[in-house]
């Protein structure tokens, strides 16, 4: 699986990062995996996954973090994840 991650700021995107994972793990533990990696290389809290990201991340296989899904502040406008493909 490989999973890409944008920040975006003004219509710019700020830092990209891509996230590489074949293992045995499940794809739910992958996600979550991905997700901590990424918030750790953007120097920024771990998002929130509220009802309406998770939906769009079903459908769509991307989606977007905004403000909404941070406690503390950040830098970007939103943090975008996409996934580019599976196993």
């Amino acid at each position: 699986m490989r999973i890409w991650f944008k920040s975006w700021k003004d219509n710019h995107m700020l830092q990209d990062y891509v996230w590489e994972d074949y293992s045995e793990e499940t794809r739910t533990h992958k996600i979550f995996a991905a997700v901590d990696k990424a918030s750790y290389e953007f120097d920024t809290s771990k998002p929130v996954w509220l009802d309406s990201t998770i939906r769009e991340f079903k459908r769509h296989g991307k989606a977007r973090f905004t403000r909404d899904n941070f406690v503390d502040e950040i830098p970007f406008d939103y943090l975008e994840i996409h996934i580019l493909d599976e196993d």
